[in-house]
C-alpha cells in the first residue's frame, strides 16, 4: 500500500501541472488522478472533489511560502520588526513574481481558482497570521499584544492584495512593496509606544 503523504503529493503536483498548463477548467478528476499515477477512487478517497484539490493546492503553494519566509528570517535575523516584515515581504514578493501557479491562477479566467487568493483564502491567511504573531512574540516579546495582533492582521492581507493586484512601475517593485510595509509596521509601532 502506498505511504498517504506520497499519494496526496502525487495527486498536488499532479493538479498544479494541470494548473500551470492552463487544462484547470476543462480537467477532470480522471485526468489528476492518471497524471498522479493512481485511480480516480483514490483522488477521491483523497480530496473528495476537484474544489477540495484546488483549495489544497493552494495551501501547499501557501506553505511553500510561508517557509520561504521563515528561511530568509531564519538566515538574516533581523533585529526589529519591521525589518522582518521588509525581509519577508521582499522575497515574497519576488518569489511570487517568478511562481507558475500563482501566474497561472491570476491569468486563467476560465479555472476558477482566483477565489481562494481573494474571497476563500481564509486559510491562507490564517496561516500567515499565526506564522508572524509567533515570530514577534519569540523574538520581540515585549511588543503589545494588540499591535502584534493587528500587524499580524494587515500584513499578510496588503502582501496578498499586491500579489493578486500587482503595481506597475517603480512602484510596484518587490523593495518598494516591502519598504511600504515595513513603513507601516513602523508608524503602527510608534503609534503604539506613544
Amino acid at each position: 500500500m502506498a505511504d498517504p503523504r506520497t499519494t496526496r503529493d502525487a495527486l498536488l503536483d499532479a493538479a498544479y501541472d494541470v494548473v500551470v498548463a492552463g487544462e484547470w477548467a476543462n480537467a477532470r478528476m480522471l485526468d489528476v488522478a492518471r497524471a498522479a499515477g493512481v485511480s480516480r477512487q483514490t483522488l477521491y478517497n483523497e480530496f473528495g472533489s476537484k474544489d477540495a484539490v484546488a483549495e489544497a493546492l493552494a495551501i501547499r503553494e501557501s506553505q511553500r511560502f510561508l517557509d520561504g519566509t521563515n528561511r530568509v528570517l531564519d538566515e538574516l535575523h533581523p533585529t526589529a520588526p519591521a525589518d522582518a516584515v521588509y525581509a519577508a515581504t521582499e522575497w515574497t514578493i519576488r518569489e511570487a513574481s517568478n511562481n507558475p501557479l500563482l501566474k497561472a491562477v491570476l491569468t486563467d479566467d476560465t479555472s476558477d481558482l482566483l477565489p481562494f487568493l481573494t474571497t476563500r483564502s481564509e486559510q491562507i491567511l490564517a496561516a500567515a497570521r499565526q506564522q508572524i504573531e509567533s515570530y514577534w512574540i519569540e523574538n520581540w516579546p515585549r511588543i503589545p499584544a494588540g499591535d502584534v495582533a493587528l500587524a499580524s492582521e494587515v500584513v499578510p492581507r496588503l502582501t496578498m492584495s499586491y500579489l493578486v493586484l500587482p503595481s506597475d512601475g517603480p512602484d510596484g517593485s518587490a523593495e518598494a512593496i516591502a519598504t511600504r510595509l515595513a513603513q507601516l509596521v513602523e508608524k503602527l509601532l510608534m503609534k503604539g509606544s506613544s
